[in-house]
């Protein structure tokens, strides 16, 4: 294919020869590069001082990618695909009927979100693409994307698929449990089962990622192109963007927990099968998210260290400039970091705290059936709030007036305002409808109040990330000051920052658990003793409470990715000054919103964990056929089970963040080599090699996050297992066990430190680096501004690699040990 090249308007003659590239081959089958120069005239801006220059745009567009059920249904004629799709909502429904009336209304509301979800898709691709020049850089970004999420996801298959056969296996060899037998489910029936919701989580996570990237790629540049015209119309465009992303991810959980709940009781004459679920769906859903959110960390994050280590502090060259090699891996990062791995991590985070409450609400169903489905119903009213919220953020038709200038977060802040608001209300509905019952009349009183307490500290977690990593605040304008005297004073604050911001969220959690267990214990329930038994459902109540705006805060996480991408998008462009200014703000309060989602789920794992480790000690005693209420760390074993839980959680950080480091040094070479042997590039008279750069971080990602990994599943087993053996020995039968609890009890304390501390300490590195930018102290490419590159890339992978792979951590942790305790005993 020839190259091409366009005469600038004006300019009075032809490129230099210098501005005329032959094809070059790159990993993906790529077709070939195009010299582009694009119009100087796109609203009239400056394209400041390159603008003689002609630019490289890479056309790295290869054969488009489909997942293959998708080109399976491509291929079935429509009438026959509509016909298909008729048949299966009935039957869905038809088991709704059969199962329960609030199951018909959780389907209901699912497939409504469905649509409009659908709705908002439409919208968003609707709008313009922009230039040509826009385009091919969005279409290198959707390619890169695309190949890296088919071959990662081919790898976890295959882990998932090894995984299960040794579920399988265990299953078919363990005793079961009384439950299971009063329920007439033999040891064959249940092993099958648990395996098949093992692998049916598995897939319903990975198509939550597929969901998160399949729009982001697609939003980014219409973002881009819209903040050629307004910073109000850019804001919309990426929020409905984030909304279909999140409507999807939040219905997907909720009706497949729906489904599988509605397929056992109706074909398998289960009044109470929630552990099936929890032991297979849950942990299925946690084992992806686990290794989505580490392989996409470790892409990501290596990309953009290497890009800003040689391009920022080595060249002096600006953010996703085009010159830089690394560029284009830093945009696909984006995508495959921040959006497919946060689609499946929060598909994980509602997948386990919905089961996790339907078990407790399982052992209250004397009183009233509706405690068993009340966490669906709940995340069904999230999808119809949030959608309210999502399409309160309209854009304006005065595109000068004060909506033009209005602060983002404002924007946002206002959305969420309105989705708490409607939270409110429809939780106290929800707790009078289902929590009702004869015995107590005032309870779903007392549990109305615990989710008030679940949704007040979401809005306090999400106010106090806010503080320490917004540059609006004070946190983050000192961090910026101490980047005026070096490179160390910055990491020495950003390091202080950073544990000083786990103390206010920890106070947080404490008197949310205290007080919505205190309101569960003295809601009058009482079981057949006369004792209390509305404590720990409290807790529930108040985790659903926390999570019952989930889907609005997925949308403004995605929000930060898919603004981050248009801004690189508008450099590599070399568009007008003023439309890089709203982007840079766009993607500073993208930063802000990722960073409160990080609270947000960190927040919400500390709850559900706190749910599952009792749902572990009840599993425990029903496999052992006697009670296990207590951990006494006391017993040395138990103690050196706390400590070795303590140890994984710094042993998987360091190892996440180490593979960053040993990947971006690889990025940073190939970025060097470059520069020295192409000459030309800083002149822009020969193209980087993007497609080497894009090469080397996806081969290291998958090569890297099977370690870390790998530790995390293989530690509570081999545990488990050596305790049990030493209990043997010892007349302790139930060691192995006891040792687990504590493992998973100290995990989870040094996880939700460990996970706040690198969350807002890399947040507040990046803003701070932000606030700089915008001028103050220098402004860029001042030596403020490298130390503060310095600070942004030691926060890289503690904000977007170990950090958020803490969350999922935290809870893998309590389902794997549901589903291995057969093996402790």
């Amino acid at each position: 294919m020839e190259s091409f090249k366009i005469q600038r308007p004006g300019s009075g003659g032809d490129l230099p020869q210098g501005g005329e590239y032959s094809p070059f081959p790159v990993a993906r089958k790529v077709n070939s590069i195009h010299s582009v120069v694009m119009d100087v005239d796109v609203e009239g801006g400056n394209l400041g001082p390159y603008q003689d220059r002609p630019r490289t745009f890479p056309n790295m567009r290869g054969k488009s990618y489909n997942p293959l059920i998708f080109r399976i249904l491509m291929r079935i004629n429509v009438r026959v695909l509509f016909v298909i799709l008729l048949l299966a909502l009935g039957v869905v429904f038809y088991v709704g009927a059969s199962t329960s009336p609030i199951i018909v209304f959780v389907f209901s509301t699912c497939i409504i979100s469905f649509l409009v979800s659908m709705y908002l898709a439409k919208w968003v691709l609707a709008k313009d693409e922009g230039p040509p020049e826009m385009g091919q850089i969005s279409d290198a970004i959707r390619d890169g994307a695309e190949g890296f999420f088919r071959t990662q996801y081919g790898t976890i298959s295959k882990m998932a698929i090894l995984l299960a056969s040794v579920i399988l296996c265990i299953y078919l060899f363990r005793r079961p449990t009384p439950q299971q037998e009063a329920s007439g489910l033999g040891r064959f029936t249940s092993a099958y089962i648990t395996v098949a919701a093992f692998l049916l989580g598995a897939l319903c996570s990975g198509a939550a990622g597929y969901v998160g990237m399949w729009v982001s790629v697609r939003a980014n540049v219409r973002v881009s192109s819209a903040a050629r015209r307004s910073a109000r119309e850019a804001l919309q465009i990426a929020v409905r963007a984030g909304g279909f992303s999140a409507l999807v991810v939040v219905g997907m959980a909720v009706l497949g927990i729906a489904i599988l709940y509605a397929i056992f009781y109706v074909w398998l004459e289960v009044d109470s099968p929630v552990p099936l679920l929890l032991v297979g769906y849950g942990f299925g859903a946690s084992f992806v998210a686990l290794f989505a959110q580490l392989g996409g960390g470790i892409y990501t994050k290596a990309a953009d260290v290497g890009a800003d280590l040689v391009g920022k502090v080595e060249q002096g060259i600006p953010e996703d400039d085009p010159r830089n090699p690394a560029v284009i891996a830093d945009l696909v990062g984006d995508n495959v970091g921040d959006c497919a791995a946060r689609g499946a991590d929060l598909f994980e985070s509602i997948a386990a705290e919905i089961i996790s409450a339907m078990i407790l609400g399982g052992t209250m169903a004397q009183h009233a059936s509706g405690f068993i489905l009340f966490p669906l119903v709940v995340h069904s009213f999230d999808l119809v709030i949030s959608s309210v919220g999502i399409f309160s953020i309209r854009g304006t038709r005065d595109s000068s007036g004060k909506a033009s200038s209005e602060d983002p977060m404002k924007i946002l802040q206002r959305g969420y305002s309105v989705t708490i608001l409607l939270a409110v209300l429809t939780f106290g509905a929800s707790t009078r409808w289902l929590l009702y019952t004869e015995q107590a009349p005032s309870a779903w009183f007392n549990f109305a109040l615990c989710g008030l307490v679940g949704i007040i500290t979401a809005y306090v977690f999400v106010f106090i990330t806010q503080y320490y990593t917004d540059y609006k605040h004070e946190p983050v304008r000192t961090l910026a000051l101490a980047s005026s005297t070096g490179h160390g004073t910055n990491i020495i604050a950003g390091v202080s920052l950073g544990l000083e911001s786990t103390a206010l969220p920890v106070l947080v959690i404490s008197v949310s658990i205290i007080s919505a267990y205190w309101l569960g214990q003295t809601s009058g329930l009482i079981d057949e003793n006369g004792i209390p038994t509305g404590g720990l459902f409290g807790t529930a109540v108040a985790t659903m409470g926390m999570l019952s705006t989930a889907a609005y805060v997925l949308t403004m996480d995605m929000f930060g990715p898919i603004a981050d991408n248009a801004g690189g998008i508008v450099e590599m462009s070399q568009q007008p000054e003023s439309v890089r200014e709203i982007t840079d703000v766009l993607d500073a309060v993208g930063n802000t919103t990722k960073a409160t989602t990080k609270g947000f789920a960190i927040g919400s794992a500390a709850l559900a964990s706190f749910l599952l480790f009792s749902a572990y000690m009840d599993e425990v005693a029903a496999f052992a056929r006697e009670p296990f209420k207590q951990v006494d760390i006391a017993i040395p074993e138990v103690f050196v089970g706390g400590l070795l839980g303590s140890m994984l959680i710094f042993l998987f950080s360091a190892w996440a963040c180490s593979a960053v480091g040993r990947t971006a040094q690889e990025v940073v070479k190939e970025v060097r080599r470059q520069f020295i042997e192409r000459p030309g590039i800083m002149e822009y008279k020969e193209k980087p090699d993007y497609a080497r750069c894009v090469a080397i971080v996806a081969s290291a990602s998958l090569r890297e996050m099977i370690k870390p990994g790998v530790l995390a599943i293989i530690s509570p087993i081999a545990v488990g297992i050596v305790f049990r053996i030493f209990g043997y020995y010892n007349g302790q039968p139930l060691l192995g066990a006891k040792v687990v609890a504590s493992m998973l009890m100290f995990a989870t304390v040094s996880g939700i430190l460990m996970a706040l501390f690198l969350n807002t300490a890399g947040g507040a590195w990046d803003n701070a680096k932000k606030y700089i930018e915008t001028g103050v102290l220098g402004g860029k490419g001042s030596d403020c501004h490298k130390a503060a590159v310095t600070g942004d890339t030691v926060g890289d992978p503690f904000k977007d690699t170990a950090g958020p792979s803490l969350h999922v951590l935290i809870k893998m942790l309590a389902t794997i040990t549901l589903v291995m305790a057969p093996v402790f005993l």
